[in-house]
């Protein structure tokens, strides 16, 4: 195998992201047979080198791997709860992948990329792809996340453009907070006295569907994640999970600044 430079190896290992992995040799946290490395730039090849990262022992070579979940509701969207509660991990150790593995054997250890509530549903993306993961979850790219959300009551043509146009968020304290980029949005089904809206984000603060649609007045009973960067939920049933086919994690990759660069015309083609 051919030597590649440190960072990479690091993030390709699913420890981190490769900024993170160039902060830790920048620290001396990497050594390479040994010798401890601090120079950005330096190469080596993990198919012969043993490459120790301080705190995380030897690094070994493991196949990148890319899941989408149907996360159920009440599971925690963390690795780890340190309240015991049942994580997304759980959920793909006690079943089987849904359609074709991309390898043999147990998976390696694998991370979500970003969060969604405890008490909200659909679609999560987890890996061992550091790299992608900083990518999918950095604002600047602005990837799309798109939710079914089941709000109580009616909002007005006036309600729902605010939500189209930037809302300014309350933080916790009551104080003026910061203000929502624009959001498609949508009525999908309306009820007695529920609706059920379409809205897509390009951002992600926290809770931030549920603080848009307080704003306005109609609290959020139900909230389902139905799409991530053009990745659909579809048709996972709750609870299930399959692996990524090279297509869609070709297109995840090709989120950059915004904009998804393959033509797959799908929903990430939307700004």
């Amino acid at each position: 195998m051919a030597e590649q430079r440190l960072q990479k190896i690091i993030a390709a290992a699913g420890v981190t992201s490769r900024r993170n992995a160039e902060q830790y040799i920048v620290d001396g946290r990497v050594s390479v047979n040994g010798k401890v490395v601090s120079e950005l730039g330096t190469k080596a090849d993990p198919s012969c080198d043993e490459i120790r990262v301080e705190g995380l022992g030897v690094l070994s070579k493991q196949p990148l791997v890319y899941i989408a979940l149907h996360k159920p509701a009440l599971v925690m969207s963390t690795a780890k709860d340190p309240e015991g509660r049942r994580t997304v991990l759980d959920v793909i150790d006690g079943s089987r992948a849904q359609g074709k593995r991309q390898f043999e054997g147990e998976l390696p250890r694998i991370f979500p990329v970003g969060r969604l509530d405890y008490n909200s549903e659909g679609l999560m993306l987890l890996t061992n792809d550091g790299e992608l993961s900083n990518r999918l979850i950095h604002p600047r790219h602005h990837v799309p996340k798109t939710y079914a959300v089941k709000v109580r009551g009616k909002p007005d043509t006036k309600g729902l453009d605010r939500l189209r146009g930037g809302i300014r968020l309350k933080n916790e304290d009551g104080s003026p907070g910061p203000r929502t980029l624009p959001a498609e949005v949508k009525v999908t089904k309306e009820g007695p006295s529920n609706t059920w809206l379409e809205m897509t984000l390009f951002e992600g603060r926290n809770h931030q569907v549920k603080r848009m649609c307080d704003s306005i007045g109609h609290s959020v009973s139900r909230l389902i994640r139905i799409d991530f960067g053009g990745i659909s939920v579809d048709p996972l049933p709750s609870g299930a999970w399959r692996f990524l086919t090279p297509d869609e994690i070709h297109r995840l990759k090709g989120w950059h600044n915004g904009a998804d660069s393959s033509s797959s015309g799908g929903r990430a083609d939307r700004r």
